[in-house]
């Protein structure tokens, strides 16, 4: 019977168990965007999880939302990078890296002055995260034809500078209303240009920056997160089912590794017809998932795998906790992000003091 410990492959990631720890903003970079070697002791105590999916990472400065968010536009990004991915492998795990572009979720502010870019002149309701005083978001500039091509290189390079820094593969983060779901959905996408409109249209930037992805690591190790339920960053689709139904399909088309989507259960999941859309694609589950649930949807093959975040935030052994049922520590939420700030991050106890001081 399929449970956590079982291994499964996603292309060419041979996955040792079943649990993934989720992407996880921290913000505990530097403020060049450097990975610091706190952050490579956090991933290594994570490691004994089947798959780490990184942090968001910015692809360039013009793609970044919030400060202290590590990058993969430089050689220093690789370099710092490198000494995470060598203690996560030290400790025989997995990790790819999730790579970004927040579009309009973003401020001049945080931009050096710069209008935030998208696929539309949609302003996002509500206040910019984290930026103190409180700035509303301001409504962005609709990206040239030639922009977007240079941010599909953009994608490109750092998928190459991952690869440099040692990793094991990618994570499009299409998601969550950031730029590439911006063009993705509807509410957002107003163009009447090759990049809007139909629904194929609409999906060319994500499969274009997929196949950029491709020829850097080829499809079996490119994964893709998708957000169907667009309840994040003020986003909406006129036929949510259609939308990621089709992309699903061309993903699938194109054998990647893995999707990965937030959503919470229902029987009417639109990530379910994603998964039978796929044609085989290998689908992570992620959205408030309890041991039990995490376990059904495993043993009824809804889900391939299953991915856990704020969980993993307090519990350096999750994995261990889960396959032993054994309890959980309580998250500190108020040091989740913090520059330089061990409390929260790397000093959460182990279920058993042989894990604590494991090499």
């Amino acid at each position: 019977m399929t449970d956590f410990s079982s291994p499964i492959q996603f292309g060419e990631l041979k996955l040792k168990n079943r649990v993934v720890m989720a992407p996880l903003t921290r913000s505990r970079a530097t403020p060049d965007r450097v990975p610091t070697p706190m952050m490579a002791e956090y991933y290594a105590q994570r490691a004994s999880a089947g798959l780490i999916i990184s942090e968001a990472t910015v692809i360039s400065e013009q793609a970044n939302g919030y400060e202290n968010t590590p990058g993969l536009f430089n050689d220093a990004h690789v370099q710092g990078w490198k000494v995470v991915t060598d203690a996560v492998h030290a400790k025989d795990g997995l990790i790819v890296a999730q790579i970004w572009h927040v579009g309009r979720v973003s401020h001049p502010d945080l931009l050096n002055g710069e209008t935030p870019v998208s696929a539309s002149a949609v302003k996002q309701a509500g206040f910019v995260s984290l930026l103190r005083p409180k700035r509303e978001f301001v409504i962005p500039r609709p990206l040239e034809i030639a922009e977007i091509h240079a941010i599909t290189e953009q994608y490109k390079q750092a998928a190459i500078r991952a690869k440099e820094a040692g990793f094991d593969g990618v994570e499009l983060h299409a998601a969550n209303g950031y730029l590439i779901d911006q063009f993705l959905q509807s509410k957002t996408n107003q163009r009447d240009d090759i990049y809007g409109g139909s629904v194929e249209n609409r999906a060319r930037f994500l499969l274009e920056v997929v196949d950029a992805l491709i020829e850097v690591w080829g499809a079996g190790r490119v994964g893709v997160h998708l957000a169907p339920r667009g309840d994040e960053h003020d986003m909406g689709d006129e036929d949510p089912r259609e939308t990621f139904g089709y992309a699903l399909e061309e993903l699938g088309k194109r054998k990647i590794a893995f999707f990965f989507t937030r959503e919470y259960l229902a029987e009417d999941s639109i990530s379910q017809d994603m998964k039978q859309r796929s044609g085989g694609v290998p689908y992570i589950a992620n959205m408030k998932l309890s041991r039990e649930d995490a376990l059904d949807l495993l043993q009824s093959g809804q889900a391939d795998a299953v991915s856990f975040g704020k969980a993993y935030i307090s519990n350096p052994d999750l994995y261990e906790r889960l396959v032993q049922d054994a309890p959980l520590n309580e998250i500190k939420f108020e040091t989740m992000i913090g520059t330089n700030v061990a409390e929260g991050y790397i000093d959460y106890p182990y279920l058993s003091e042989s894990l604590a001081h494991a090499e």
